[in-house]
């Protein structure tokens, strides 16, 4: 379809890759804690952002790239896991009535969860080693099967993040009643994030 091989795998592949948990994940649930459903719907959009620069940068040959010169991919690995591990490090060095961690401004959503997205390591794991797998090179189109494989992942993410949104929405209103489960949760994710990238690190 549209030379890519196997459709109905693809959706299914780009659904589990969104329900993993991680950065991006955290980012959608913590922009709607801090700015409600105008900040989380800000931050899923900063997320299609993020994943569709990382496609067409895998379009454009960047998965060859850091194939052949294996340095360069270890330092995006590197970087990575440094900006992952930063923010955990913040989140949990955070005290009562300090600014958020993340998000600061609601103009800020929608960049900060684009930037996570670009520092994703499955983020960049997937668009540079398993996207790929999807193209279909005895069909390929051209940029009508790359247009296609966007604009899906850009429909599947979009449709994810609104759940997402909606649900943690709902919660925090019951949520912001008590202010302590509010920052468990929050060092929580610090922990989370930092084991991101301290896996990132091991894993190489």
């Amino acid at each position: 379809m549209f030379g890519i091989a196997d459709y109905g795998a693809f959706v299914a592949a780009i659904v589990l890759f969104l329900a993993i948990p991680g950065p991006g994940n955290l980012a959608l649930i913590t922009s709607t804690s801090k700015g409600g459903v105008r900040g989380g719907l800000a931050a899923t959009l900063g997320v299609i952002a993020g994943d569709q620069v990382l496609m067409w940068l895998a379009v454009a040959g960047v998965a060859a790239l850091l194939a052949a010169w294996p340095p360069a991919f270890q330092a995006v690995q590197w970087l990575g896991a440094g900006y992952l591990a930063w923010l955990g490090f913040r989140m949990l060095s955070a005290q009562p009535g300090d600014a958020p961690v993340l998000n600061i401004r609601p103009r800020q959503y929608f960049q900060q969860a684009a930037a996570i997205t670009l520092l994703n390591p499955k983020a960049i794991v997937f668009y540079m080693a398993f996207f790929p797998l999807f193209v279909d090179p005895a069909q390929h189109q051209g940029l009508l099967t790359f247009g296609v494989m966007a604009a899906t992942i850009a429909a599947l993410t979009f449709a994810y993040g609104l759940i997402v949104v909606l649900l943690t929405h709902f919660l925090a209103e019951r949520l912001r009643a008590n202010p302590l489960i509010t920052r468990v949760l929050e060092k929580l994710a610090g922990v989370f994030l930092i084991g991101f990238g301290v896996k990132l690190v091991l894993s190489k």
